[in-house]
């Protein structure tokens, strides 16, 4: 607990400075990794707030927030915070017409953005981008404080869910405040078994513009002193590499993360179901080491998933809890400033969203439809530029569930997506959803219902993957189902995925309205046109909208977007491509960079110099400040001796070198070298060459993307 009660959640930018120079935020911006550290969101944050005051943006006078995670997002938030100014913090996914909508209603004082973002927006009102902002604002922080209370407006989020209209959630000070301090308090009893595990490191793959992306981005880090990752991949091979790279303690995400992890291990494990089913009642410890490859992959560092944003089926749940980690859930709403229950990590209640935290109270109506109310709750909306408060204590939220024996809720789904059939009886779409994604061969799917000659009908929308047709997959999830509940109705679906909103959640109103207009088209006939960077361009796109990982051998075949859009239907969640180039980072350990700069300008150097009397050119004598590609033009086989001779000795160290991936690979294969002698010490040609002069592939067919985020960690590393 803090030494005194807070009042406001600005005190907890005095705590970023009690944590130092410890790492707060890392993220992305192309190839390149950004850090910073608490100290330095504190200090930026006050410098924002300082050029609020200076603006003069009072009060209660609103600031948009619509870019990508990143820790300049984060201290504009919490500049916005000290100084009193309510954040609209909105969707990066989100269109820009929807933006400009809500900018018209809540009359922002200024709009922080990505610059791609501003590049579209049309708007008189004063404006920074997102990437450059620290650099344009006063560098120094008078920041003045502002009288802050608990029942003071914090933010106003809009929220657009599966089924209803947006609308401005009015967030208070006392809401997140009232469900921090459970947290907090518990937390606390922990800390000190924390301490050498520390610092401990969370992925988010959530938008901070979301309540359960600011639990996780904004409020829990602080009270841990943790290390929040922002990455908005999500290939679930890329998501394995960076946890075990980065040495990630929790991932906290959306359940459909967690099925595309899943498939990808079943894939890269093919007799893991088998062992699972032939653990039994193992207990933790000993589940760990029966599926310590499994922990390898991900690195012995994870432990625990924490899911939101949407209900995990029961089937992930008890596969992850199989392999001994952890996965905890929660249930919540923006309406309920996030959490309203909550599976406690050491006292896991399987298949439930955890008992209702202290300080709500939870009632089922006749229907099961969940009734809350609280400290947590907000009553207040921002509607036609104006804040309504709402005349009942009670929050409906739609979502129907149950209790269990032991006082844990369980969900059932939302209300309004429950099917009444003609006969009068309730078909809950998420128990037909469950039994179509056990089916082999189902991406993803989504139960809606439509009207047919009968009365409402379910109807399954599916993503296939491979050869399996729709009918078997639905016959046998009917196996599965009772007579009431049977699909009779399904379409496969034409694209890449189904409508999403940027937590996972299918969005069964646009489904809906696309069947009911007829408008599913397939990709179009015509030629691509593409060149390699294109293809590599096309390709993260693809995956990043469909979970998949893209081949890219088979992506060079393809000429036509008929093409494209067969390979996506065939293409496989769970199989990565089989590609052998390695990405070493032992060349960059202060030891090896040592040897490295010893034989240079000892050897390497000297010897150059000697055999072709070449002069020292003197024209760049300084290291430059930001990263340097140079290419070469291949004259002969001696450019990189004759670039390094060229540079200034301290930028010789510090230079990696991209070579021919198939030519690195037939070293470390030893293969393909023309006689047995040269294939015999090609391995240690691969690790002198590696060692000495800092290689890595570059290949010319398959693999390049691996190649470029490894030249960006390789300038991250200086």
């Amino acid at each position: 607990m803090p030494a005194s009660p807070r009042h406001s959640l600005a005190s907890l930018v005095e705590d970023f400075e009690k944590a130092g120079s410890d790492t707060a935020v890392v993220s992305y911006r192309g190839l390149r990794q950004h850090r910073a550290s608490y100290v330095q969101l504190a200090f930026l944050s006050r410098r924002f707030a300082s050029e609020l005051q200076a603006r003069g943006i009072a009060k209660g006078d609103r600031v948009v927030l619509w870019g990508e995670n990143s820790a300049q997002w984060v201290s504009a938030f919490w500049g916005c915070i000290l100084n009193g100014s309510l954040p609209v913090p909105i969707d990066a996914a989100s269109r820009t017409e929807f933006v400009q909508q809500i900018i018209a209603d809540v009359k922002p004082r200024l709009i922080l953005a990505d610059q791609a973002k501003l590049d579209n927006l049309t708007s008189d009102i004063p404006s920074f981008a997102l990437e450059s902002w620290p650099d344009c604002i006063r560098q120094e922080s008078d920041y003045q404080p502002v009288g802050l209370s608990e029942s003071d407006p914090l933010q106003i989020v809009f929220t657009s869910g599966t089924t209803g209209s947006p609308k401005g959630i009015v967030h208070t000070h006392k809401n997140v405040l009232a469900s921090l301090r459970p947290i907090e308090t518990e937390v606390g009893k922990y800390l000190r078994y924390e301490r050498p595990f520390h610092p401990i490191r969370i992925l988010l793959t959530l938008p901070l513009s979301h309540v359960f992306g600011q639990f996780m981005g904004l409020w829990i880090p602080v009270l841990l002193k943790a290390e929040i990752h922002f990455e908005q991949r999500i290939v679930a091979s890329e998501l394995l590499e960076y946890i075990s790279l980065e040495r990630i303690s929790v991932l906290a995400t959306v359940p459909r993360v967690l099925d595309l992890l899943q498939a990808h291990l079943m894939g890269h494990i093919p007799d893991l179901l088998a062992r699972l089913n032939d653990a039994g009642n193992l207990k933790a410890p000993g589940r760990w080491w029966r599926f310590r490859d499994v922990h390898r992959l991900f690195g012995f560092k994870f432990w625990a998933f924490v899911c939101g944003g949407a209900s995990l089926s029961a089937g992930s749940e008890q596969f992850w809890n199989g392999l001994g980690f952890i996965v905890i859930q929660g249930y919540g709403m923006t309406e309920t400033t996030a959490l309203v229950s909550l599976n406690h990590p050491f006292k896991l209640a399987r298949g439930t969203v955890g008992q209702v935290l202290p300080g709500r109270e939870v009632q089922l109506s006749k229907s099961g439809e969940v009734l809350v109310r609280g400290e947590t709750i907000a009553n207040t909306t921002w509607q036609n530029g104006v804040m309504q408060q709402s005349s009942s204590d009670w929050l409906a939220t739609g979502d129907l569930a149950e209790f269990d024996q032991s006082g844990n809720l369980r969900f059932r789904g939302r209300a309004k997506e429950v099917i009444v059939t003609a006969a009068g009886l309730n078909v809950h779409p998420e128990d037909l959803e469950a039994a179509l994604l056990r089916q082999p061969g189902v991406r993803a799917c989504a139960v809606v219902e439509v009207q047919g000659e009968t009365g409402p009908q379910p109807v399954a929308v599916l993503l296939t993957q491979g050869e399996v047709q729709a009918a078997q997959i639905v016959a046998a999830a009917n196996s599965e189902l009772a007579d009431f509940q049977q699909l009779r109705r399904w379409i496969v679906w034409p694209e890449l995925d189904l409508p999403r909103t940027s937590t996972g959640k299918v969005l069964k109103r646009e489904i809906v309205k696309r069947l009911s207009e007829g408008d599913l088209p397939s990709l179009p006939e015509g030629d691509l046109n593409l060149d390699s960077l294109g293809r590599v361009q096309l390709q993260a796109q693809m995956e990043a909208q469909s979970g998949l990982r893209i081949s890219d051998a088979a992506l060079q075949t393809v000429q036509t977007k008929a093409e494209l859009n067969e390979l996506v239907r065939h293409a496989s969640l769970s199989k990565s491509e089989d590609i052998d180039h390695s990405y070493p980072r032992w060349p960059w350990t202060p030891a090896v960079q040592a040897v490295r700069s010893l034989f240079l300008h000892s050897i390497a150097i000297p010897l150059l110099r000697f055999l072709t009397r070449a002069k020292k050119r003197t024209e760049l004598t300084a290291i430059p400040r930001q990263p340097v590609l140079i290419v070469a033009n291949h004259v002969s086989s001696y450019d990189l001796p004759f670039i390094l001779y060229s540079l200034p000795r301290r930028m010789c160290g510090k230079v990696a070198v991209a070579m021919s991936g198939e030519m690195i690979l037939d070293w470390r294969m030893a293969r393909r070298q023309g006689h047995w002698f040269l294939n015999a010490i090609a391995p240690l040609q691969y690790f002198l060459v590696t060692a000495l002069f800092n290689i890595f592939p570059l290949p010319q067919t398959r693999g390049f993307r691996r190649s470029f985020r490894h030249a960006g960690a390789a300038m991250d590393h200086g």
